[in-house]
């Protein structure tokens, strides 16, 4: 969800106080704070871990360059350690019987669907007042930071200490932003970047991957596969409930029951993964209509965008140039094309 953080230009010209104030001093902050990558790994006195995952950083950014035709700049080739797991915290709402995310609007970047904060108390300070309002609300923690090619951002501990193919695909997700950004438009924006992060992944772990590495991704891949299936299935009963001619009341019930039986399909399918509890987190909190909006931002065109690189044969600069001439239709022309592809993939 790095595009939230993603003000960059558009905040600095902006100035005042209140949110933006936050955004640019914590913006500015992160930027003073770069090390050259190149410098680190000369120096002596780099521990020797953070040198090796910075070696490694360095190739994958390279290989982002040659294989996955993404920017060639001066982001991510600088590093930061933020002292904290996550550079910014992210607020989702939504009505308490709809799907249809609250957006907030910003200058060069358009409208999205989520809100960042560089302070966790901030952004729940504010999440809470929306729930006061009574919209379902959800705070998410982003590692990773983007402001989508104005400024040279960094690297950030955040990701480059997770396993190699979640770094690789963090770095690919947040170059493909730098390659096309379609203000107002975060499910395409999201979607895209997604598509080329797996696309990204699978090419790396093809030339790099141990057997070990590649058993765990695999094993990754799957239980994401299967928990996105769970979630985006209880999503379409719930666009079909809060569509329907029941009143508030009932809807409210039902939707309660869908939630229920929601937990109750992750039990089962948790059952299956051999202790693995990656994904607990997520169904221990409140679960609501935001959390689910969020999950379909990042997911819902993710196989038009897969079908479209394979009617290129796989050829990134075409596909690229094919998402460039997709981005140029009306947003609901464009969507409507992203829905005929997703189609023909399934």
């Amino acid at each position: 969800m790095a595009a939230a953080a993603a003000l960059g230009m558009a905040l600095l010209i902006l100035g005042g106080c209140g949110y933006y104030a936050q955004s640019i001093g914590g913006h500015l902050d992160l930027m003073a704070k770069r090390q050259d990558i190149g410098t680190l790994v000369e120096d002596e006195s780099t521990p020797a871990e953070l040198k090796e995952k910075l070696q490694r950083a360095r190739a994958i950014r390279e290989f982002a360059i040659e294989e996955l035709a993404l920017p060639d700049d001066g982001s991510y080739r600088s590093y930061v350690d933020v002292g904290k797991p996550y550079v910014t915290w992210n607020v989702v709402a939504t009505p308490a019987l709809s799907l249809k995310p609250k957006t907030w609007c910003f200058p060069v970047i358009g409208c999205v669907s989520y809100r960042g904060y560089f302070e966790e108390s901030d952004a729940r300070e504010y999440a809470d007042e929306l729930a006061s309002e009574g919209m379902d609300v959800a705070v998410a923690g982003a590692r990773a930071y983007s402001t989508l090619g104005w400024f040279d951002d960094p690297i950030l501990n955040t990701i480059l200490f997770d396993a190699e193919y979640r770094f690789a695909g963090t770095l690919f997700h947040e170059l493909t932003h730098e390659r096309l950004f379609v203000a107002g438009d975060s499910s395409f924006n999201e979607s895209y970047a997604v598509a080329v992060e797996r696309e990204g992944v699978r090419r790396w772990l093809a030339r790099n991957a141990t057997p070990a590495m590649q058993k765990a991704y695999d094993g990754e891949r799957g239980r994401r596969e299967e928990f996105l299936s769970l979630v985006l299935a209880t999503r379409a009963d719930l666009e079909t409930l809060y569509a329907s001619s029941m009143d508030d009341t009932d809807k409210a019930r039902a939707k309660a029951r869908l939630f229920d039986a929601l937990r109750a399909g992750f039990t089962e399918l948790k059952a299956s993964w051999g202790g693995y509890t990656g994904y607990d987190r997520w169904f221990v909190t409140d679960l609501n209509n935001a959390k689910l909006a969020l999950v379909a931002t990042y997911n819902v065109y993710v196989p038009a965008f897969e079908r479209l690189l394979a009617e290129q044969q796989g050829d990134m600069s075409k596909f690229h140039a094919a998402v460039a001439a997709l981005s140029k239709l009306p947003k609901e022309k464009r969507h409507a094309e992203l829905t005929r592809l997703a189609a023909e993939q399934s």
